[in-house]
This record gives structure tokens, C-alpha cells and sequence, in this order.
């Protein structure tokens, strides 16, 4: 074989590879941060009110990328703006912990360990995915998923160009998050109890860190 062909060769076989490991829904084209701001409501009991304002800002990062996907870390911080209340109160601050997701071209995957830097860095030197529970399933990219663990019921649905991943419980527990084509996360809400506890956020404008 000439040097022609293995140089063809060598780029055909790492483009099939960046386009298997691609996800239309969760992608970017390095690791630099991603920065969105969201906006939305919040409840809960500890809130006078029946829902107030929140403001989010909502940072995704590339974390690791192998030749068969990639992981994702998604950071929110609470910028709402504090004014006190009618009682002379501030409301405390939103508090929503960093969420993984290990993508592939067909899943959006939850990582849910108990130490996930640690895991990250062990399924970055895995040859082929994991194996994934079926709960644990947040995003496909063709067909439709539905799943039922306990009480709980999970569906996700593609729609035009979004994957819409809903799951609820009969007590109102909830949890909706909404993929966008060629942007990534557009829709991220949870809610405890009958209205005990709950917010809902979507996506309002993208900036990228330098």
C-alpha cells in the first residue's frame, strides 16, 4: 500500500470515528466551557410565595473524549437577583449539583457514582462504553424509550428536532429535561411532593468562556 492510500485510509477511519462518537443533541467542538443562561420559577415550602424567580447560569463541559464518546460535566449557579421580601428576608440560594453525562451517537447516559470525578476518569480509559442501566438512560437519538422502575415512569420522546426525557411519580415527583439539536441542553426542571419543592428553567442565551 503507497503512502497515498494509508494516508486516505488513516483519514477515513478517524472521521467514521468523530462521526460515531458525535450526539446531535449533546456535542461541542472542544473542551472550552460553554456558558447558557436560564431562566424560570421556583416553589417550595420555605417560599412565601407560590412560585418566585430564577435565574441560572448553566456552564457544559467537555470533561473527556474517547473514540467512542464522550463525557459531559453541566454546572448550574444560582445568579437570581436577591431582593429582600415584604419581611425583610433575602430568599437563600438555588441549589442544583453538577450533573454527568457520558454521550454517545445514541444515548445521553446519567453517570450517577458516588465519587463521579473518580468515574470519569476510569470509563476515559475504557476501549468501548459501559454497559448502562436502563434507568439511567436521559437522551436517545432515534426510536423512543420508555421505562417503568416502582411507582416511577420515564418516557423519552424525539420531537422535530428535540429529545424531550420526562419521568414522574403518583405523589408529583418529577424530572423533565429537554435536548436541543446542534445546542444541548434547553430545558431542565424537578419538582418533590405536590408542589413541595421544585423548579423549572429554559434556556434563554449561550455564551462560550474563553
Amino acid at each position: 500500500m503507497n503512502r497515498w492510500r494509508l494516508a486516505t485510509l488513516l483519514m477515513w477511519v478517524l472521521s467514521t470515528v468523530s462521526t460515531y462518537a458525535a450526539n446531535p443533541f449533546l456535542d461541542v467542538k472542544d473542551n472550552k466551557p460553554v456558558s447558557a443562561k436560564f431562566q424560570g420559577t421556583q416553589w417550595g415550602d420555605d417560599i412565601e410565595e407560590e412560585e418566585i424567580p430564577l435565574t441560572m447560569q448553566v456552564v457544559t463541559t467537555r470533561v473527556s473524549k474517547m473514540p467512542w464518546g464522550a463525557i459531559f460535566k453541566i454546572e448550574f449557579s444560582d445568579v437570581t437577583s436577591r431582593a429582600r421580601n415584604p419581611a425583610g428576608v433575602r430568599p437563600k440560594l438555588r441549589e442544583i449539583r453538577p450533573d454527568y453525562f457520558i454521550v454517545t451517537d445514541q444515548r445521553i447516559v446519567l453517570l450517577n457514582e458516588e465519587d463521579n470525578d473518580a468515574a470519569v476518569k476510569k470509563i476515559s480509559a475504557l476501549d468501548k462504553p459501559p454497559q448502562f442501566e436502563q434507568s439511567e438512560i436521559y437522551g436517545i437519538t432515534s426510536g423512543k424509550f420508555d421505562y417503568e422502575e416502582g411507582l416511577w415512569k420515564t418516557t423519552i420522546r424525539l420531537k422535530d428536532n428535540l429529545c424531550v426525557y420526562d419521568a414522574n411519580h403518583p405523589s408529583g415527583h418529577f424530572q423533565k429535561i429537554v435536548w436541543k439539536k446542534g445546542v444541548g441542553l434547553v430545558e431542565y426542571a424537578s419538582g418533590y411532593g405536590a408542589h413541595a419543592d421544585g423548579y423549572r428553567l429554559k434556556r434563554t442565551a449561550t455564551t462560550q468562556k474563553r
